[in-house]
């Protein structure tokens, strides 16, 4: 029997600084591709925020769009992948502050 693969959100962030030092979106989404072929994850959506600070939320159009359609159900997915943390914010306690403020 075959098994139901695990649906997983890609989520890639840029500052113009990163990019500079080799983290550009396109080098996180073939890592993160990759992994998710290693472990036959599939990939549900891609979302992208270029040039934007991980400081906050405001101003991350495709974040906030992602963490909308997990919160619909959207999609069924069960994680989301990102190539570093600080991808995803600039620290655990920010984005847990972050996320109870604006999506409980």
């Amino acid at each position: 029997m075959k098994k139901e693969k695990i649906k997983v959100y890609l989520y890639t962030r840029v500052s113009t600084t990163m990019q500079i030092d080799g983290y550009s979106l396109d080098a996180q989404k073939t890592k993160m591709k990759a992994f998710c072929d290693y472990n036959e994850y599939e990939i549900a959506g891609e979302y992208e925020d270029a040039g934007k600070s991980g400081k906050s939320i405001e101003g991350r159009v495709s974040f906030n769009q992602m963490m909308g359609d997990i919160k619909s159900g959207k999609d069924g997915v069960s994680y989301v992948l990102v190539f570093k943390l600080s991808r995803f914010g600039r620290n655990a306690a920010e984005m847990r502050q972050m996320y109870l403020q604006h999506y409980k």
